[in-house]
């Protein structure tokens, strides 16, 4: 099978390689991707900046996995003897945190697989694991969203924040997204009741309140963020961004070091929400509000197997719509 390697650091060392098929062990499904996508992780796992990151999993010296890529989705080829709920031509689509999904076929456990939502491509399914739930852990599992809540979503034009926007309107929030200029309009169709121009407009300095504001990308000071909060409001970062930058590094660590200190007992809360495994309730979740019609991924762009070092270079440059995919054709 064709695999995309990664051997060291950098773009310009992406080769098409070929292996054996893997084979699935007793609790595992084997399956033929048609599509995988790009996120944050895929760029620092294989360009390896900021270096500071390098400590934290992707390898001080050359990655760790050498086979890139994360979301993925395609069709069920082989079970373990131990597996129970899938079999041979399903439809899956699911997240491997061993990454792999640069790849023909790919062998994981049946928790990280959900059935493919019917009514998407599989490029749209690909797209979706890993954004969507980071977006759900921070808004209902952090932020504990509710109906009628007024949310901010600040950087509601990428990957994982065009999922935010649509999650907490299926909660019956009422939500604002925070954008630049080209994207508003996009915005506006994904069901943002209100959007604002970050380039013509401060949030922070617009008196308005929010009893929740989920920071999906970009930098703004913890300070910032508590002052738009209402007084039992709740900031939460992901920390997600397509820069691998400094400012996005400043944020995680500004909001993991000061955000419980500056946090108000009974009161305004900032928090950093992390995604470290995948919950298959959750994508299951996730598959149900796509089927519903409440969530739809944004894609971007599609790129062929043979072009991942376009795609993660383009992705890279931090001005993407949605989500970039990644489709394999057999």
């Amino acid at each position: 099978m064709k695999v995309v390697v990664c051997v060291r650091y950098g773009l310009d060392n992406l080769s098409i390689k070929e292996i054996p098929e893997p084979v699935p062990g007793d609790k595992e499904v084997l399956v033929q991707i048609h599509a995988s996508c790009v996120n944050t992780n895929n760029l620092v796992g294989i360009t390896g900046k900021p270096f500071l990151t390098r400590l934290f999993g992707p390898g001080l010296i050359k990655p760790k996995c050498m086979i890139p890529g994360r979301d993925f989705a395609g069709i069920v080829k082989g079970i373990g003897r131990d597996v129970k709920q899938f079999r041979s031509g399903d439809e899956v689509f699911g997240h491997s945190i061993n990454d792999g999904a640069y790849a023909e076929f790919i062998s994981v456990p049946e928790n990280v697989l959900a059935l493919k939502p019917v009514n998407i491509s599989f490029e749209e399914a690909a797209a979706t694991p890993e954004s969507a739930l980071v977006a759900l852990n921070a808004l209902r599992n952090t932020g504990h969203i509710k109906s009628g809540m007024n949310v901010l979503i600040y950087g509601a034009s990428g990957g994982i924040g065009t999922f935010s926007v649509q999650i907490a309107k299926s909660f019956g929030a009422e939500v604002t997204g925070v954008c630049g200029t080209g994207n508003i309009e996009m915005v506006r169709s994904i069901g943002a009741d209100h959007v604002i121009d970050y380039t013509r407009e401060d949030f922070v300095k617009n008196r308005q309140t929010y009893d929740l504001i989920h920071a999906a990308v970009g930098y703004r000071s913890v300070f910032d963020y508590k002052r738009a909060l209402s007084p039992k409001g709740i900031y939460v970062a992901t920390g997600g961004s397509a820069k691998a930058g400094f400012m996005p590094m400043a944020q995680i660590f500004q909001v993991m070091l000061i955000g419980s200190l500056v946090s108000e007992k009974d009161g305004r809360q900032l928090c950093f929400a992390h995604l470290d495994h995948i919950e298959q309730n959750d994508l299951v979740f996730i598959k149900e509000l796509i089927e519903a019609g409440k969530v739809k991924p944004v894609i971007d762009r599609c790129y062929p197997l043979s072009k991942v070092a376009e795609a993660v270079n383009y992705y890279g440059k931090g001005h993407s719509r949605g989500k970039i995919a990644i489709t394999v054709s057999h």
